[in-house]
Parts: structure tokens; C-alpha cells; sequence
């Protein structure tokens, strides 16, 4: 798959659109605690500022439904974003309105405009096209550097590439090579790890996976499902009861086509589903009745470890148990732990996975660390995603796009400025009493 990128026009003195994924976590104070997704794009902004571009960046933050929601404002990621470049980043109070269009008239080349929430308008997820018109007036050029929503076919992503040229940024243009990589040019064997709540959620990419993986690793509480196809007694612990003939299924395959499933022999459980929950390990097959499972025991720690470390290339996506509580969090990072020292090719996606890496220091270990959770998934899958398919086609090979590495981003900014330089010009709401958590779901 081989698609333009933002280097392969001319962006000097133009009205530059950049679609990102600044939907990042936050404290209830309203306090960024995960800053990964904005430095991610770094290498983007920091490209088109030093090409003299007018950069305009859009993004939307948690799920305000189309309406104003002031905790879901993007002042604290302004903020962030402005200390990160060591440049002013000017924040336009809305999206299609006067202050943004003011905003965007005025700026100079190699400035910087974000523009509030991109959700704050239902007409975003509905794709709607007089707003993706709107959108598109406000710039000449298109950049998508958004993977996280590429498999949702919304107004700035989907709707706008209708109206302007439309290339990947730095972090698409990543995430397309590597995933697509990962897949078609694994070398093996190739080691998949899968976690997480559901099988319902993983069916697809389990099936599109196995025909090309060695080994499958499952954990988290998707693996309860297949212990109890299995007949094993487990506990109240939480599995998908209509998905039990799926699980067979799954297993009956993976015996057909040589794969090795590889299922926990033992779990660490929990008495409840709390963070003070009693602890206490049990053989996978013997479950007892007052505990469910929420963690891979030491025995599954070593056996996945095994099988990581005799692995070419490796695909993780998932938790191992319950990554929120610290109780039931070792097996996650015994996981991290094996895949970040197994010299392989690894590919990790989905949120508690890239934060165990990162908890570990382990990020400039592992080969490609992907921004999407959904999108990962179906792009693995093989599903056509909305905000991949409408780029421009590459016309012609380019030299791969190697992953950033986050560690060396804060080090590795743009050229600071010989004049002092202010802070932005909108002051975070980052404070404001009514904020709450913000998750980073799609």
C-alpha cells in the first residue's frame, strides 16, 4: 500500500490542513497524563513549520456528542503542544467559525493554529458534507496524520480529502508501513498476542492472523471464553457466553492450520473486580467459585515468554489481565518485558499494551509502537480504512518511513526561536472544576 506523503509536495507558503489524534487521557483536574499521541506528531508539524507552511491542525478530544463541552476543550493540549515545539501555538476558540477563520487569515508562514474540538459539531461524525466543504475552505493542502480515527469515516478525514489534495503525515505514513509490513513481510515465526475483554471485539483479526502466524498467545478476559469452550471450571470470572462455539471454532482452526494457540495455565484472581481485591492464584482448569480471573499466573508469564523469545516478528494488542488495577498488572508487564528484550520485529497497538511498554522504559526496544486501538485492528484485519483509502496514491517507491522514536522527540524539536517566545495565547482550562477523566476511545 503506497500512498503520498506530505514530502512529496510543495507545502512552502500554503494553507496546510492537518487532521491529528490529540485525544489523550486526562486526570480530573483535567491534567494531560499521557502526552504520547501529541508528541507523535511532532515530526509532521516540525516538517511543515520548517517548510515555511501555514499549519492548521485539527482534532477532537473524547466524546462531547456534537455539542460545546468546555472539559472537552483543547486549551490543555495547545498548551502542551506550545511547550513540546518551543513555539507559540495560537488557539482559535472554534472550528468553522469567526475566531478560527480570523485566526487562520491573519497567520504568517511557519505559524501554528489549533482549532477547538472537532466534535463539538455533530456534523463531524456524520460525515456531513457542507461541513466538510467548510473544513476544506479554510486550507490548499490536506494532511492526515490521524491513524487513530483512520477506520471512521468522518468530516475531516473522509469528507475533506474530497475537496483537497489529500497525503499521509509522518505518523500515517508509519503506521502504514509497518502494519503492512507486519503482515505481508512477517518474517517468521511470527508470535501473536492478543488481550483484552472480548473475543467478539478480535474475531476478525484472529482469523485474518492465524493464516500467517506460528504462534497465538491469548490473555486478559477474552481468554476466559476460550477456557470455558474448554470445559474448564472458572470461577465467576467474566466471558462471553454467546461466543463460546466461536472459541471452539478458533481452536479448531488454529489445530488445522498448524497454528500454536497457546491458552494461560494459570491465573492470578481476584475475590471481586476492585483494586483491593483478595489475590490468589489458580490453575486455569480449577477456577474456584468466589474468585473471577483478572491476570495471567507466573507459570503463563514464562510459558508466553518461551514462545516471545523464539519469535522473528511479533504482533501484540491487549492487556493481559486487569492493567488498570496494580494488583493484576505483573502479567501485562511481564509480556512488555519479553517482547521489548526478544529482538524481533514487534508491533504494538491498543492503550494498556503502549503503556506498559512505555512503563518500562521499553519504547525505543520495540519496532513500532501504533497510535490506533480500533484502527490497528481492522487495518490488521484487512478491512479498508476510511482515512488510508481516501490519500493520493503514490506514484512512484519511496525510501520506508521509520517509526519515531518518542524518546529522542522532547530532545529533537524545531530550532528554538532567538527571541523570546510567549506562552499561547489561550490560558488552559486544564483547572476548570468541571473537568473529568477523558478516555481515548475512538
Amino acid at each position: 500500500m503506497k500512498k503520498k506523503t506530505f514530502r512529496d509536495i510543495d507545502v512552502a507558503g500554503k494553507k496546510v490542513f492537518v487532521r491529528v489524534d490529540f485525544n489523550v487521557p486526562q486526570d480530573e483536574t483535567g491534567k494531560i497524563t499521557d502526552d504520547t499521541r501529541i508528541r507523535a506528531t511532532l515530526p509532521t508539524i516540525n516538517y511543515l513549520v520548517k517548510q515555511n507552511a501555514k499549519v492548521i491542525l485539527c482534532s477532537h478530544l473524547g466524546r462531547p456528542k456534537g455539542v460545546v463541552n468546555e472539559k472537552y476543550s483543547l486549551a490543555p493540549i495547545a498548551e502542551r503542544l506550545s511547550e513540546l515545539l518551543n513555539m507559540p501555538v495560537k488557539m482559535a476558540k472554534d472550528v468553522i467559525g469567526p475566531s478560527a477563520k480570523g485566526l487562520i487569515k491573519d497567520m504568517k508562514e511557519g505559524e501554528i493554529v489549533l482549532l477547538e474540538n472537532v466534535r463539538f459539531h455533530a456534523e463531524e461524525e456524520a460525515n456531513d458534507d457542507a461541513f466538510a466543504k467548510e473544513l476544506a475552505s479554510l486550507a490548499d493542502v490536506y494532511v492526515d496524520d490521524a491513524f487513530g480515527v483512520a477506520h471512521r469515516a468522518h468530516a475531516s478525514n473522509a469528507g475533506i480529502a474530497k475537496y483537497l489534495p489529500a497525503v499521509a503525515g509522518f505518523l500515517m505514513d508509519s503506521e502504514i508501513v509497518a502494519l503492512s509490513n507486519a503482515v505481508s513481510n512477517a518474517e517468521k515465526p511470527l508470535v501473536v498476542i492478543l488481550g483484552g475483554a472480548k473475543v467478539s471485539d478480535k474475531i476478525n483479526v484472529i482469523s485474518a492472523l492465524m493464516k500467517e502466524a506460528n504462534t497465538l498467545l491469548i490473555g486478559g478476559a477474552m481468554a476466559n471464553t476460550f477456557l470455558a469452550a474448554k470445559g474448564y471450571k472458572i470461577g465467576f470470572s467474566k466471558y462471553e457466553e454467546d461466543r463460546l462455539d466461536v472459541a471452539k471454532s478458533v481452536m479448531e482452526q488454529a489445530e488445522t492450520l498448524n497454528v500454536n494457540l497457546v491458552l494461560p495455565v494459570d491465573v492470578v484472581a481476584g475475590s471481586e473486580f476492585s483494586p483491593t481485591a483478595k489475590r490468589k492464584t489458580f490453575d486455569a482448569q480449577n477456577i474456584a467459585d468466589g474468585y473471577q480471573a483478572m491476570d495471567i499466573g507466573k507459570k503463563t508469564q514464562k510459558l508466553f515468554a518461551k514462545e516471545i523469545k523464539n519469535a522473528k516478528t511479533i504482533i501484540w494488542n491487549g492487556p493481559m489481565g486487569v492493567f488498570e488495577f496494580k494488583k493484576f498488572r505483573k502479567g501485562t508487564l511481564a509480556v512488555a518485558k519479553a517482547v521489548a528484550k526478544s529482538g524481533a520485529v514487534s508491533i504494538v497497538g491498543g492503550g494498556d499494551s503502549v503503556a506498559a511498554i512505555q512503563e518500562l522504559g521499553f519504547a525505543n526496544k520495540v519496532t513500532h509502537l501504533s497510535t490506533g486501538g480500533g484502527a490497528t485492528l481492522k487495518f490488521l484485519e484487512g478491512a479498508t480504512l476510511p482515512g488510508v483509502a481516501m490519500l493520493l496514491d503514490k506514484d512512484e517507491d519511496k525510501k520506508k518511513v521509520k517509526t519515531p522514536n518518542f524518546a529522542e522527540i522532547d530532545k529533537k524539536t524545531i530550532e528554538k526561536p532567538k527571541t523570546a517566545v510567549k506562552k499561547t495565547t489561550v490560558k488552559s482550562k486544564s483547572k476548570a472544576k468541571t473537568a473529568t477523566k477523558t478516555t481515548s476511545k475512538k
